[in-house]
């Protein structure tokens, strides 16, 4: 008995020790918030001014985010995530969860004042206001608190820091409300580099610049990809993004679709291996920051999109517009497209074991669904996201809608409006109970919650209470465990000052730089012409830009202008202003660009509309197109189309005169080398010119001066080809839009065939152990 109690004293005295030993530390940030370090817990971050207290339990220091004076097990860090969520979840109102599934409209730090992306601040404009920059906008104010949204897509920002001040304010603010629960801020892809930004070794910059997609792709180096996810989580987090809408993994195996540059390409087994890279890289802490599980303070929710592959659109039309709603599958092989998600961005390498989050695209995947034969846009549809997604792969995270996706489409198909493909007729809340019904968590671009509560009333008159309850608190669990697992409910918070030192620093900035002389390809060098001499005399022609209409039907002027940054060239060449004078000629080219696959004015003559997508810039007729497209219909705006053929029709890209800059330049310097440098984000057919230069750069958008450093052989060009370059328009017409490597390849004077996984360097045809790994047999 004297035994028992001893032990129970001793057992005593440790616990008291223990817990006397949790040295807490109190740092005071910005605008009352504070951060409280404990060598034996958590960190913590709140805002003195939000009405929180920290609680004491077992010695230890936790958030009463919901001012009940006990901590819930929400709020007990030392629990999982799930024991968290669900916790959480059973705690909320309906209206609450339905906040959690809104995801908002597009965000500018500050708002514009006028077009897209505008805001008030007290009903002004942000200058007449007075306010900083990094106040919350009332439209903010208004979804954050009334709609209880949670989820933030940011686009521009006026600066990191502001960016950070920006952060502090939405998080002490959501912070007084209700549960406090963290605002989860996201952004689309934003690491793309400016081609005119000069680089030097101890340079900083706004973020660090690493290649496009496709470039990235074209390294063939995953461990790249993945340390590119690594050095981008860390700034994004810097920013106070904890999710981002990315990777883009459709396979793009239709060379002519305009969104094709922000895949890993059109081979499955590359694009597998790329997304896992770049998942694992975004979700993964390691060291100090790793909290739990390979997540932690460095960690960003990846949202992989779009489920089940947006790249099979028919013609190359997108399906952003009415008139490219539809995604076909002439060979058979919609498998392939589901390779990147279920053997890459699901299966990861990495201790988070998958992406958290899905995306499924506009299109509708026609003829796709086996059980209930319905030809609705993806997110919309029961089969794809609960029979296959989460029944057949087992996939439980976040499925989120693409933007716009339950709104009301436009008078005309070309205007960028709603995207209610195959639910045209019915109501906008119809369509947020089917997304629900379909097995979907989360309506992208929706700051309304208004919707998303009709939809939990009709579920009520169809099941019952109960079970629609059940329903929301499901998806419910799903969206707040990506909120726990990036460790925002217990510190939301960015110090300025950091956030400044870290996002763009010199280290990433360089890391990011050798990834994009990496990235171009090399695919012709007659007479190994390059790499050229330093202070070459070159003659660079200005570059046509052509006008253009972009997704808001606002259209571009035409103009010349300098084609690289001339500032820059300088310090390579000496640059003369006439093929006479000069020793070499460099013609920096764009992609042909001749649309969208829809003229308005071909309608007004009489006409359905549809028209080709050329990838050649000189005058095309399409003679051999389908003669009946494999998809047609909208009950809405044009329900006598019932045929989306462009057969016979002609078109010439807007930019023809990029060629003919080619063209004239070539005939002007006569004998002497002529190389061009050509910036895509699609295959091309280089027939057209090949054979009238000496040497070829391909590039998927790069710095200016990546360009120069290979042309003058400072770095040996080591990139490859992540897509076929067709031979002609007639095998881009003949090929399948589902099927990858199914074109005939352009071969050029030299005797190279522009096939996948093909480039040049310095001693030829580049056959390394990247080329063996993935070339298709």
């Amino acid at each position: 008995m004297k035994t028992n109690n001893l032990a129970a004293v001793l057992l005593s005295i440790i616990a008291f020790s223990s817990c006397d030993s949790n040295n807490v530390q109190e740092q005071e940030l910005e605008e009352g918030i504070t951060i409280i370090t404990q060598s034996k817990g958590a960190t913590l971050g709140y805002s003195k001014n939000s009405g929180i207290n920290l609680l004491d339990k077992d010695g230890l220091k936790f958030k009463d985010l919901n001012k009940n004076g006990e901590v819930d097990p929400y709020e007990d860090w030392r629990l999982s995530y799930e024991e968290r969520a669900k916790d959480l979840a059973s705690k909320l109102s309906i209206e609450q969860i339905a906040g959690l599934m809104l995801y908002s409209s597009h965000q500018s730090i500050p708002a514009a004042s006028g077009g897209f992306g505008a805001g008030t601040y007290d009903g002004k404009n942000l200058e007449e206001s007075g306010l900083p920059s990094y106040s919350l906008s009332d439209q903010q104010k208004k979804f954050l608190t009334e709609d209880n949204l949670r989820h933030v897509l940011l686009t521009r920002v006026e600066t990191p820091e502001v960016a950070a001040k920006w952060n502090n304010q939405a998080q002490a603010f959501v912070e007084a409300l209700g549960m406090g629960i963290p605002a989860n801020n996201s952004s689309d892809p934003r690491h793309g580099p400016v081609a005119s930004t000069e680089y030097n070794a101890g340079a900083g910059g706004a973020i660090s610049m690493w290649p496009e997609s496709l470039g990235l792709a074209a390294t063939f180096d995953p461990s790249l990809v993945e340390r590119f996810g690594e050095v981008a989580s860390i700034e994004y987090r810097a920013l106070g993004l904890t999710t981002a809408l990315s990777p883009q993994i459709d396979l793009g195996t239709e060379p002519r679709w305009n969104r094709l540059k922000g895949t890993f390409g059109e081979d499955p087994t590359l694009s597998t291996d790329m997304a896992r890279a770049y998942v694992d890289g975004f979700q993964t802490s390691k060291g100090e920051k790793e909290t739990n599980n390979g997540w932690g303070f460095h960690s960003v929710n990846a949202m992989v999109k779009h489920w089940p592959g947006g790249g099979p659109e028919e013609g190359g039309r997108d399906g952003h517009f009415s008139y490219g709603k539809f995604a076909v599958y002439p060979g058979d092989n919609l498998k392939d497209h589901l390779k990147p998600f279920t053997e890459g961005a699901f299966k990861l390498n990495g201790k988070t074991k998958s992406a958290t989050a899905v995306m499924p695209y506009y299109t509708i995947s026609y003829n796709q669904d086996t059980k209930n034969k319905l030809n609705t846009a993806n997110a919309f549809n029961e089969y794809l996201i609960t029979d296959l997604l989460r029944g057949e792969y087992g996939y439980e995270g976040v499925v989120c809608t693409d933007w716009g996706v339950t709104g009301n489409e436009g008078p005309n198909p070309e205007d960028f409006r709603g995207k209610p493909w195959g639910m045209e007729e019915k109501t906008i809340d119809e369509r947020h109970y089917q997304v629900i019904m379909a097995g979907a968590d989360q309506f992208g671009g929706n700051n309304d919650i208004k919707p998303v509560l009709a939809a939990y009333q009709m579920g009520v008159e169809a099941h019952g209470e109960e079970w629609m309850r059940a329903r929301f608190e499901k998806s419910a669990v799903r969206l707040l465990r990506n909120i726990f697992q990036a460790g925002l409910f217990e510190n939301p918070y960015l110090d300025p000052a950091e956030t400044k030192a870290t996002v763009g620093k010199a280290d990433f900035m360089e890391e990011g730089y050798q990834a994009q002389l990496k990235s171009v390809v090399m695919l012709k060098n007659k007479e190994s012409i390059l790499p050229l001499k330093e202070k070459t005399k070159v003659y660079i022609p200005q570059k046509f830009i052509p006008s253009t209409t972009n997704w808001w039907g606002v259209r571009s002027e035409e103009k010349w202008e300098d084609a690289i940054s001339l500032a820059i060239a300088k310090n390579y060449f000496e640059l003369v202003k006439s093929p006479e004078e000069a020793e070499v000629a460099l013609v920096f080219m764009s992609n042909p660009e001749s649309g969208t696959g829809y003229d308005p004015e071909d309608r007004e003559k009489g006409g359905t509309g549809y028209v080709p997508i050329s990838l050649q810039y000189g005058p095309y007729r399409a003679e051999h197109a389908r003669a009946q497209s494999i998809a047609a219909g909208d009950p809405v705006i044009a329900p006598t189309v019932t045929n989306r053929t462009y057969k016979g029709k002609n078109i010439t890209a807007a930019n023809f005169k990029e060629l003919e800059t080619l063209l004239t330049t070539k005939k002007a310097m006569g004998e002497k080398p002529v190389i061009t440098v050509i910036q895509t984000g699609n295959p091309l057919v280089f027939s057209e010119f090949e054979n009238q230069v000496d040497g070829i750069l391909l590039h998927f958008g790069v710095q200016d001066q990546v360009v120069l450093d290979l042309l003058t052989g400072k770095t040996e060009p080591s990139g490859l080809l992540p897509i076929q370059m067709p031979a002609n328009m007639k095998t881009v017409e003949l090929q399948f839009e589902d099927v990858p490597h199914d074109m005939e390849c352009h071969v050029d004077e030299q005797g190279n065939k522009y096939d996948f996984a093909f480039g040049l360097n310095w001693s030829g045809k580049i056959e390394d152990e990247r080329v063996r790994k993935y070339k298709k047999k």
